[in-house]
């Protein structure tokens, strides 16, 4: 079920997609038309396919030889596994949280830079440099923090909601489109996990952002539009407040209800 108006602008829109991995099928038959600039959370039990889907969206996928894909995932409105999608304008458009924050060994500067630098064939002047990182780390509320360690390295000194702020920031300097988020509050105690929160939602707008989460308070608080999948399918698409509310389906009651998964 799908409750998206399509006379809306589409941040990603999914048509009969399937996935195996090997000759496990792990995606069945996904059809999804997620807005621009809203938050959509991806919800259901371990193993259902909603990492497995989020991978799809930049490709990350392919890195494993034994993955076989059909159907089509189009990001605003171009198919991506058409032949002629080069990967690196792909990964400009949408950019990747992972569940732990990875910052790279390197400054907190040359980390919200590295994006910026490897998709810009034209060098920028210092000034230009140094406007790009602070907009970013404005951007995801850290500016105040580190603007006097930016030279530091990030691995050092920061507290794991630093990190996972400064992993966001990292993708901001080559404009993408699309965040994809896969549990990116996992390894955050309740104060980070509420920061990073108030981050998301400062964001949207500006980005069209998906999320993966085993939390339901946090889909419920987080998001606008909420997507039950269960055993690699899609069960109920919906506004966040009504699927909570009013679900349309058994097995989204039963698992917000805590009765599986």
């Amino acid at each position: 079920m799908n409750t998206s108006n399509a006379t809306e602008p589409l941040a990603i829109n999914t048509k009969d997609l399937n996935l195996w991995y090997g000759t496990f099928q792990a995606l069945f038959d996904i059809n999804l038309k997620i807005k621009q600039g809203i938050i959509t959370s991806l919800i259901g039990p371990s193993g259902c396919g909603k990492s497995t889907f989020l991978r799809s969206v930049d490709r990350i996928n392919e890195r494993l030889g034994y993955v076989r894909i059909k159907g089509a995932i189009e990001v605003l409105d171009q198919n991506i596994y058409e032949p002629n999608v080069e990967l690196a304008q792909l990964r400009k458009q949408v950019g990747m949280v992972f569940q732990r924050p990875n910052p790279l060994p390197i400054s907190i500067r040359d980390n919200i830079l590295f994006g910026h630098r490897i998709h810009n064939a034209k060098s920028s002047s210092k000034s230009e440099e140094d406007a790009i990182v602070e907009d970013a780390l404005r951007q995801v509320l850290l500016w105040d923090q580190v603007k006097d360690r930016l030279h530091q390295k990030a691995s050092v000194g920061l507290s794991l909601e630093e990190m996972q702020k400064l992993c966001i920031a990292r993708l901001l300097p080559v404009k993408p489109s699309i965040l994809l988020m896969d549990e990116p509050c996992s390894a955050l105690d309740p104060k980070g996990t509420a920061a990073v929160e108030e981050l998301i939602w400062e964001l949207r707008g500006r980005y069209s952002i998906l999320i993966v989460t085993h939390n339901m308070a946090q889909a419920r608080r987080a998001s606008e539009e909420c997507i039950f999948m269960l055993m690699g399918k899609v069960v109920e698409h919906a506004p966040t407040e009504k699927l909570f509310v009013t679900p349309a389906h058994k097995e989204t009651a039963d698992y917000i209800e805590g009765r599986y998964g």
